[in-house]
């Protein structure tokens, strides 16, 4: 893990995407102080992550992917547990998750689908008055159905402006409905770190072939991919290269053409 220089602002969403292995779940794990890190500061909520560990993990709600209560237990072993954790547990907001999801309180976790299981993990991270959920792709795997229901829940969370989400999410479509910044990782750093507003209305994709692309200055556009049947080229102002270069192909771009062109792209021509 290379420096890493993240904010996530107060009553924001940040998304953080990347390839297979580009960090983003060790830095979630040195978030947590699951990992120890060799150098520098992690401050979260205001407070210092080793002086103040108790205190900031009271205020932080984590859904980590693959990680699950043990099977055996059901969700009143789990209240139980859960009320040992955290000072501020709340059962009457844990009963309402529950119910608004449908959990069956009698059966074992065992039991329960894939999206049942998330949707419990979600439940206990809300239900102690979290201010910051920590998120390592709680959607994976699911249906759209459950994907929808759990998107939904997120918004809820952000429309009170003292609470934030970091969410590390494989599905750009999901961040595209309701992040607002992107953190792009690459080998272990953060190579763009951007809001989503911007992204959408200032960012584009050249659509040339590779005599077009040698008469461009590297200074006009941040990467570029040869694919199929033209070279794709990443631009970071659509206005300002539409006014200098009117003759070329210049498209918007989603979130995934964005992260593909960074990550698999090459910087010169």
């Amino acid at each position: 893990m290379k420096s890493i220089n993240l904010n996530v602002p107060q009553g924001a969403v940040v998304g953080l995407i990347g390839e297979n292995g580009a960090g983003k779940t060790t830095l979630i794990k040195l978030l947590l102080n699951t990992v120890q890190r060799d150098q520098g500061e992690i401050s979260i909520l205001g407070k210092e992550l080793l002086a103040d560990e108790k205190e900031i993990k009271e205020q932080i709600g984590t859904v980590l992917e693959g990680s699950f209560f043990p099977e055996t237990l059901k969700i009143e072993n789990i209240q139980k547990i859960m009320r040992c954790f955290y000072s501020r547990w709340d059962q009457t907001m844990f009963e309402h998750y529950c119910h608004r999801f449908k959990l069956p309180y009698n059966k074992a976790i065992k039991n329960f689908s894939k999206g049942m299981r998330m949707k419990l993990a979600i439940a206990c991270a809300l239900s102690h008055h979290a201010r910051l959920l920590i998120l390592d792709e709680p959607t994976s795997g699911l249906d759209p159905i459950v994907r929808s229901e759990i998107l939904e829940l997120f918004r809820e969370f952000i429309q009170d402006e003292t609470h934030s989400i970091l969410i590390s999410s494989h599905i750009t479509s999901d961040l595209e409905q309701f992040a607002d910044y992107i953190a792009l990782m690459k080998d272990g750093e953060i190579v763009l770190y951007e809001s989503y507003s911007a992204l959408c209305e200032d960012y584009g994709i050249v659509r040339c072939d590779e005599n077009d692309l040698k008469k461009l200055s590297a200074s006009e556009y941040l990467c570029w991919r040869r694919n199929q049947y033209s070279v794709d080229v990443l631009v970071r102002d659509l206005s300002a290269f539409q006014q200098a270069h009117p003759e070329l192909l210049l498209d918007r771009c989603s979130l995934e053409e964005v992260m593909l062109l960074i990550v698999k792209g090459e910087k010169t021509a």
